[in-house]
């Protein structure tokens, strides 16, 4: 890996900043935040690499289609974040979840094969640095209430799982 691309897509929800390495087209952090704070959610053996402007096409595809109504090529997207054991089985599972659906975070920690593990799996949404590509708006507390969402909040999730529910 010797360059990472960054690219931005205006969304209803805010810019999404993307950042993936070039040689592999891997998406190694997204969020609805600025570049610099999308740098800082990199492993810290990648942010030190050079930075090129640059879309990856996959990507651009995945969130043109999400934006319309079809978030199945999100799904798709290479993409890897460091974690442990568990937030890898979390995050494995929230892109499973089917589009415009949401779970709780007790099964969340179910799809996860660690069933007593709810407070693993908020933190494994609290630690995913892959926004929208692992999908952690799709988690909610049991009985159905948004909860916390890192990037814009409660309203940001309500209005992404409405664009997906359309």
């Amino acid at each position: 890996m010797s360059t990472l691309l960054t690219g931005s897509y205006d969304t209803p929800f805010g810019t999404l900043t993307v950042i993936a390495t070039e040689d592999d087209g891997c998406v190694r952090a997204s969020g609805f935040r600025s570049l610099a704070a999308t740098v800082e959610s990199l492993p810290p053996s990648l942010r030190s690499l050079p930075l090129t402007e640059g879309k990856v096409p996959a990507v651009t595809r995945a969130v043109e289609a999400w934006l319309a109504g079809d978030g199945s090529l999100l799904g798709e997207v290479n993409a890897a974040q460091e974690g442990g054991p568990f937030f890898q089985k979390a995050w494995a599972a929230l892109r499973s979840v089917p589009l415009g659906e949401a779970v709780s975070y007790r099964e969340l920690a179910q799809m996860a094969a660690s069933p007593k593990a709810m407070r693993a799996a908020g933190s494994a949404c609290a630690r995913n640095s892959l926004a929208p590509v692992v999908p952690c708006h799709r988690v909610v507390k049991t009985g159905g209430e948004l909860g916390h969402y890192g990037y814009g909040g409660p309203s940001a999730k309500a209005a992404m799982l409405e664009l997906e529910r359309v």
